[in-house]
């Protein structure tokens, strides 16, 4: 029987062969790192925005990731456009509410999202997916201004309210497709340091989603991903930048086999 662990490094050497193409309406804050993200773990990026093309363009994909960092309307217009035609077409689509709480346009815009859009993959932070809930949440620009709160039970409610997968990610990473949950125990402080790293994760969730498996463990496996990664960069950075530049490369070196055995996923009962 395969187990959680192999699992994901199959995803991983899966990715790898067949080189999905991922669409990301994404923002332009950290445009270039999620493109570099993809091309390390050996998948395809695309960042096409135009609605003239994007549903076009997301015919061709495996996956859309849809990412609200630098919110504007017409962004929200190619997103609905890109998203209908993926539900239609069977494509995986993963949503990035950053910083949804922080202003009315941001979280209005992520629920219209939600509402609009069969989405696959729901990934924040633990204020921003409070917010899609309706709860109190303190967002400080695009950062979450609270870790007290639990995160697993957050994961849990809006697995239920939304239908999808939602990962709320932290020091401890939780998944939930609302009845099953996954702690990822994998990562480093230093991912807090660099700009757009919860963008990566995203981005990552989308190519481990277009693989079209079981969207739960498809999610842990590609934020573990990212964890082990952090993980092997910590042991040579002297600091944030040379932390950056080492997880590009930890990426792209990570063997299936280490991946299998350096992976720390939790199964969560109840």
């Amino acid at each position: 029987m395969m187990t959680l662990n192999s699992f994901c490094a199959q995803l991983l050497r899966e990715i790898r062969k067949t080189r999905p193409l991922v669409h990301h309406l994404t923002n332009i804050v950290v445009a270039n790192d999620n493109a570099n993200t993809m091309l390390s773990l050996g998948a395809l990026p695309v960042m096409a925005y135009a609605r003239e093309e994007v549903e076009e363009m997301v015919s061709q994909a495996g996956a859309l990731v849809v990412n609200l960092g630098t919110l504007t309307k017409e962004l929200v217009e190619s997103a609905l456009l890109a998203g209908r035609r993926a539900n239609a077409l069977g494509v995986p689509v993963i949503l990035d509410p950053v910083g949804a709480g922080a202003t009315y346009f941001r979280k209005e815009s992520a629920l219209l999202f939600l509402r609009e859009v069969k989405v696959a993959v729901l990934r924040g932070n633990v204020a921003e997916v409070r917010s899609l809930l309706g709860l109190s949440s303190r967002m400080r620009g695009v950062e979450s201004g609270d870790n007290s709160w639990d995160h697993l039970s957050v994961a849990r409610e809006a697995a239920q309210q939304f239908a999808l997968v939602v990962a709320v990610t932290g020091a401890i990473d939780y998944v939930s497709d609302g009845s099953r949950a996954i702690a990822v125990h994998n990562g480093h402080a230093l991912l807090t340091r660099v700009t757009g790293t919860g963008c990566m994760a995203t981005s990552l969730c989308g190519a481990f989603a277009a693989l079209k498996r079981d969207f739960l463990f498809s999610t842990a496996g590609a934020l573990g991903f990212l964890g082990v990664c952090a993980e092997k960069s910590a042991l040579h950075a002297h600091g944030p930048g040379s932390f950056r530049v080492a997880l590009f490369d930890a990426m792209y070196n990570l063997q299936e086999e280490e991946f299998e055995k350096s992976l720390r996923l939790e199964v969560l009962e109840g």
